[in-house]
């Protein structure tokens, strides 16, 4: 398509995009750093927050002096780090730390990046995916989608499950502290199973997830966490695991990405005792597409873009509910597989936390 002569441009709103573009496209360069400084250990030498040379940072960190300072002045000009051009020296700000070097931090950020950057080198086999009509396979993925997603959505977990989203299903704490039995579906590398098994060592815990390379990392954190009498972990299908009369099941952003989630979620059903109950923690997402355009929608979607609807899609029938599939949509699905009661019990900017009973 060509812009005929004949069109009206206006130059100013012309000049705004290509200005927002720009910042994109440093967004977009600034990814990969963000990875490399976390690689790198560039940001944890900085995390006390005194101003330091380039040759500083890089003697710190092994490394060589000059693609650091290159770095740094990426950073700088990104206003990650800070840079007084008096002294010639970068700062790492407590709070931009805070982000960039605690794992223990709901506001760890680092996981992010490196899954959306994993996600990006994959494109040539998303976009080939969709030329073809086709899905891509989660198991597909590069290895740092797996590692990133886990170091995303973990610091999300510890800073919210057993304090508040538990709670929040009313006995289920009381249970799981005499001792449940529980299943984390679509575990992942066991992050949320694990922590739930250190809250409550009375209770015994099931993970599954149909991608084998996660569930032999989950088996490792489990043992290296000492964790194993209690917690084992299986290759197995959201709709054919084992387990029956279970107090609790789990599914922690996963739902959106499987072909079949009624099905799913009838066996679910099927898998609690009669007093049970289902925790599905989904990405945060209103109803309406138009109430979901901002900076955290544009994130999901970009990422269901290039993981969730492709994943959903490469097993049958390729529901693809998308990652901002929103509350009314999960509640339908989770009611037409038999449950009576559907709840929100708890929402973040990331999540939204709902509770099934049978």
């Amino acid at each position: 398509m060509t812009i005929t002569a004949t069109a009206t441009i206006d130059e100013q709103r012309l000049g705004a995009f290509v200005g927002r573009v720009l910042g994109d496209l440093g967004a977009t360069l600034d990814s990969a750093l963000v990875v490399m400084g976390d690689s790198l250990g560039l940001y944890r030498a900085m995390a006390d927050g005194a101003p330091r040379t380039s040759a500083e940072v890089a003697e710190a960190t092994g490394l060589l002096e000059r693609p650091v300072r290159e770095w740094l002045n990426a950073q700088a000009s990104g206003g990650y780090v800070e840079y007084d051009a008096t002294t010639e020296r970068y700062r790492l700000p407590t709070e931009h730390a805070l982000a960039l070097t605690d794992e223990t931090s709901p506001w760890f950020l680092p996981g992010a990046f490196q899954l959306m950057a994993a996600a990006v080198r994959d494109e040539p086999r998303v976009t080939e995916a969709m030329r073809q009509g086709q899905g891509l396979g989660w198991h597909e993925h590069s290895q740092g989608v797996f590692d990133g997603c886990e170091r995303f959505f973990r610091p999300g977990y510890a800073a919210h499950l057993v304090s508040e989203w538990i709670p929040a299903l009313g006995d289920v704490a009381d249970r799981l502290t005499a001792g449940a039995s529980v299943a984390d579906v679509g575990c992942g590398h066991g992050a949320s199973t694990l922590l739930m098994a250190a809250a409550y060592p009375a209770s015994r815990f099931l993970g599954v997830d149909y991608h084998a390379g996660s569930i032999e990392s989950a088996r490792q954190r489990a043992a290296d966490a000492g964790l194993g009498d209690r917690v084992r972990f299986e290759v197995a299908t959201a709709d054919g695991f084992a387990g029956h009369d279970l107090d609790l099941v789990t599914t922690f952003d996963c739902l959106h990405d499987m072909g079949d989630p009624v099905s799913a979620a009838r066996h679910i059903r099927a898998a609690l005792a009669p007093n049970g109950r289902w925790l599905v923690v989904e990405p945060f997402a209103n109803d309406r597409t138009e109430d979901n355009m901002g900076p955290v929608g544009r994130i999901y979607y970009a990422a269901s873009t290039l993981l969730c609807t492709p994943a959903s899609l490469s097993q049958a029938p390729g529901l693809a509910l998308g990652a901002q599939a929103g509350e009314a949509p999960l509640r339908e699905m989770i009611e037409a597989a038999g449950f009576a009661q559907v709840r929100r019990v708890a929402e973040t900017p990331f999540n939204l936390v709902l509770e099934a009973r049978p």
